[in-house]
């Protein structure tokens, strides 16, 4: 059988986790959680992993010199064997050593339609740039920052009077759709003939 599994990294809330968690229990996403992997210890996202039966573990990122923390990551990783790592809100950025060991194979999702405001606070970018459109963005990690292969985009209009609140949780509700639909076409595409 092919392998579907999913590692999560998050360092938050995990909302984006939980919206691929709920495709998988809907059916609508052929995959299967196999671990989630947060940064900070008091992440809601680790909490909510637990709650749901899957594999949580702590890492934690603070203080850790990068390359050290990467491979502690990979060794944390391999055991479980993702066909891919979605980012779920994970706040770090992974250089080669990870990538390598994953190559092709970990996605994120962007606040933003890249190659438009890559980085932090999209929002507050798009808002500052005063585009009527903006979005979210599934992209396959690369070393850049937000630089990597787009997968798949929604857009999102952005209403006069926005506040970037008012305008980060319209883009989410969308990030919640997308994101499962990206992580099944980069599996699909996997195990193409």
């Amino acid at each position: 059988m092919a392998n579907r599994k999913l590692a999560i990294l998050l360092s938050g809330r995990g909302s984006n986790f939980v919206a691929l968690y709920d495709a998988i229990r809907r059916g609508d996403l052929d995959a299967e959680i196999c671990c989630v992997v947060g940064n900070v210890p008091d992440a809601a996202g680790i909490a909510r992993a637990q709650e749901f039966g899957l594999p949580a573990i702590v890492l934690p990122s603070k203080g850790v010199e990068r390359a050290a923390y990467e491979r502690r990551l990979v060794e944390t990783l391999r055991p479980y064997d993702p066909a891919l790592v979605c980012l779920a809100g994970f706040m770090r950025i992974l250089a080669a050593e990870f990538l390598r060991e994953f190559p092709g194979r970990v996605l994120n999702i962007h606040p933003a339609l890249l190659p438009s405001f890559p980085g932090l606070h999209a929002q507050r970018q798009a808002l500052e740039h005063g585009v009527k459109v903006t979005g979210c963005t599934v992209h396959f990690v690369d070393q850049g920052v937000d630089t990597g292969p787009i997968l798949l985009q929604r857009a999102v209009d952005v209403h006069n009077g926005d506040t970037e609140e008012l305008l980060s949780a319209r883009i989410l509700s969308q990030e919640h759709q997308l994101y499962w639909r990206a992580v099944a076409l980069a599996l699909n595409r996997m195990h193409a003939p």
